[in-house]
C-alpha cells in the first residue's frame, strides 16, 4: 500500500473517532500517530487502516483497545528526578507561602506522576492544603491512576528515582506490596480529583499553582502544542508555575513572553505578571 494511501486511511480513521466518540486526535503529530495504528492493526489482527476504523466504527467495544494505543501510558513514579528536586528545592518554597493551592496533573496516564506529586508535597509539609487535579482523556487509564495498583517489579527504579529527588521518607511507607502488587495508600488520593479532560477541545481549570504536565506535547503538532500552552497559561495564577517534559520546550511557541524561565535545565517555567 502506498503511504498516500495511508495517509488518507489515516486522516478518515481520525476523523471518524472524533465525529463518533468525539475523541480529537486530528492534531496529534502524524508520524507518533501512524506507528501507533500501525501497532494497533497488527496486534488487534485487521488487515489495514480502513478495515480499523469498521471495527471501531460499528464495534463500540473496540475504543477502549484503541486508545490504548493512541495515548501512550508509559511513565514511572519520580521520572527524571531531577525535575522533582527542583520542584522540592525551588518551586515549593514558593508554594508555601499560600494557605491553599491548587496543582493541575495534565495527562496523567496511570498516576505514576500524581503519587509522585502527592508524597513530595506530604513530605514537605503541604499535601493538606493542596487540591490535585489529575486528568486524562483515557478513561482506562483513570480508574488504573485511581486504583494506585502497580506491579512490585516496578518498585525498585520508583524508589530509587525517589531517592535521587531528595526524598524524605522511605517509598515503602507509602505502600503495601502483596501478591506481586503494591497498592499505594489511599491518604495520598484523598486530594486528588481525577477527571476526564482533553488539551485538544477542553477549556481551562482556573488558578492553578502548579502545572505539570510532561511527555504529552511531544506528540502533539505545534498548533495544538501552542493550543495547550496556552491553556496552561489562561489556567495558571500570577506567577504560578508550569513543568513540561525534558524533550518539551516553550520556545516556539507564541505564548512564550508570558513565561519566564524559573529553573530552565528542568523545564520549569514561571507565568509573568500579566
Amino acid at each position: 500500500m502506498s503511504d498516500a494511501i495511508e495517509d488518507i486511511e489515516v486522516q478518515l480513521l481520525l476523523e471518524a473517532l472524533f465525529q463518533r466518540y468525539h475523541y480529537d486526535f486530528r492534531h496529534y503529530a502524524r508520524a507518533s500517530i501512524k506507528r501507533r495504528l500501525t501497532q494497533a492493526r497488527a496486534q488487534l489482527g485487521v488487515p489495514t487502516i480502513s478495515a480499523l476504523q469498521d471495527r471501531v466504527l460499528h464495534d463500540p467495544s473496540m475504543l477502549p483497545r484503541l486508545l490504548d494505543f493512541l495515548t501512550v501510558q508509559v511513565s514511572e513514579m519520580f521520572r527524571d528526578p531531577s525535575y522533582f528536586k527542583a520542584l522540592r528545592e525551588k518551586v515549593l518554597p514558593h508554594l508555601s507561602t499560600y494557605p491553599s493551592l491548587k496543582v493541575w496533573i495534565a495527562g496523567c496516564s496511570n498516576g505514576e506522576e500524581v503519587y509522585s506529586l502527592a508524597i513530595l508535597f506530604k513530605e514537605e509539609g503541604l499535601y493538606d492544603r493542596t487540591i490535585f487535579y489529575a486528568t486524562d482523556i483515557n478513561p482506562e487509564a483513570l480508574a488504573a491512576a485511581e486504583a494506585g495498583v502497580y506491579a512490585v517489579d516496578r518498585i525498585r527504579k520508583f524508589t530509587e528515582n525517589h531517592q535521587r529527588s531528595g526524598g524524605k521518607s522511605s517509598l515503602s511507607e507509602h505502600y503495601t506490596a502483596a501478591y506481586g502488587r503494591a497498592v499505594f495508600d489511599k491518604s495520598l488520593r484523598s486530594r486528588v480529583v481525577f477527571s476526564d479532560h482533553s488539551l485538544v477541545t477542553d477549556a481551562v481549570f482556573a488558578e492553578m499553582h502548579l502545572i505539570s504536565c510532561r511527555n504529552v506535547m511531544i506528540y502533539f503538532d505545534r498548533p495544538l502544542q501552542d493550543r495547550a500552552i496556552g491553556l496552561f497559561r489562561d489556567s495558571l495564577t500570577r506567577k504560578g508555575f508550569l513543568g513540561l517534559g525534558s524533550k518539551e520546550s516553550l520556545r516556539f511557541s507564541t505564548h512564550a513572553p508570558a513565561f519566564a524561565d524559573f529553573v530552565a535545565e528542568d523545564k520549569i517555567y514561571q507565568r509573568r505578571d500579566p
